[in-house]
């Protein structure tokens, strides 16, 4: 596992993007658990966000490939809505430890 962040540095409701060694990925803080994902949508394979850490819809609510529109679970990277329905994001095992939240890449 390597630390990917301060928690601090992701405010609830809040999602922020990463990468490292080479790969693309991107956390989501929401009702006080982290949910970290490879930045891949399964439609097309591009990364989900046009501007900088943007990966949520309006409200907060879902994940949101700003391509498509596809919608996703926060909890689950389960699309329920777009191109991709039915398909997943690929979560990636995380954990907090010391205010940090650490993250196990592929």
């Amino acid at each position: 596992m390597r630390a990917l962040c301060h928690t601090s540095e992701i405010a609830e409701g809040q999602s922020k993007g990463f990468e490292i060694e080479g790969q693309a990925i991107f956390a989501v803080h929401k009702g006080g658990h982290f949910h970290v994902y490879r930045n891949q949508c399964p439609h097309l394979g591009i990364n989900l966000e046009w501007l900088p850490d943007q990966f949520l819809d309006s409200e907060g609510a879902l994940i949101q490939c700003a391509m498509h529109g596809a919608l996703f679970l926060i909890d689950s990277g389960e699309c329920v809505s777009g191109p991709c329905a039915g398909q997943s994001l690929t979560p990636l095992t995380s954990e907090v430890r010391d205010n940090q939240l650490w993250v196990t890449l592929p």
